[in-house]
């Protein structure tokens, strides 16, 4: 969303705003990033849950990352009361509500699989319905985590090697695979290297690849402007 916006990072109610203009868009079940849900208490972080659910999702995600540069994880005990909060607030809701719980240690310079796993077992405790550990980068490493939990996980793609398969993954035992922002970076990677082409060559040539017209009006064709 932030890259979307031009921007290094958005608060909640910009994620909010963007998931609803994405429900507008698709009969398809939308599931929503919610960072750390815009709030260290529990309480105020589990109000971005029901946010989500009047946006039009039917799922969303809670994190351990603090947004606290001196202090990214939060602390056992706080991260594991703020996933009850979130479980108690998806299971008041009208509607079914996917509720994913992720332990960010891996990605925040905390390379401790073990205290990763205690975390997501706790969180699995608290009621999530998925779990997650973003920066899982080989197959052995992935099996490790699965292999400790029960409920379904969810193994994000752009932080790992990229030469794992689906059928890899699900033969490791993972059932939700992800790619977070990667298609996005590859979009964007894309522009980057036109822009460099004219800057410093002077030439045109990325014209060869570009998509039909054609082919983006019929992408396209099926949605109906709000």
């Amino acid at each position: 969303v932030a890259n979307m916006l031009g921007s290094s990072g958005v608060g909640l109610d910009a994620i909010l705003a963007n998931a609803r203009a994405i429900v507008d868009a698709t009969d398809l079940p939308v599931s929503v990033d919610l960072e750390n849900c815009g709030a260290d208490e529990p309480k105020r972080a589990a109000q971005a849950i029901q946010r989500a659910a009047e946006a039009g999702a039917v799922g969303g995600s809670i994190e351990d990352f603090s947004g606290d540069r001196d202090r990214p994880i939060y602390d056992f005990s706080h991260a594991v009361e703020r996933v009850q909060a979130a479980v108690e607030a998806a299971r008041a809701l009208p509607i079914p509500f996917t509720l994913t719980a992720r332990a960010e240690n891996l990605l925040h310079g905390r390379k401790n699989i073990d205290d990763t796993v205690r975390r997501l077992q706790a969180f699995e405790a608290a009621g999530a319905d998925v779990l997650y550990a973003p920066g899982l980068y080989d197959l052995a490493t992935i099996r490790t985590v699965v292999s400790a939990l029960d409920k379904p996980f969810n193994h994000v793609m752009g932080f790992a090697d990229p030469t794992l398969t689906v059928d890899q993954l699900s033969a490791a035992g993972v059932k939700r695979i992800s790619v977070g922002g990667a298609m996005s970076r590859y979009a964007l990677a894309a522009f980057l290297n036109c822009a460099r082409e004219m800057k410093d060559r002077g030439s045109f040539t990325y014209i060869r690849d570009m998509a039909e017209v054609g082919e983006l009006r019929a992408a396209f064709a099926a949605v109906t402007p709000p």
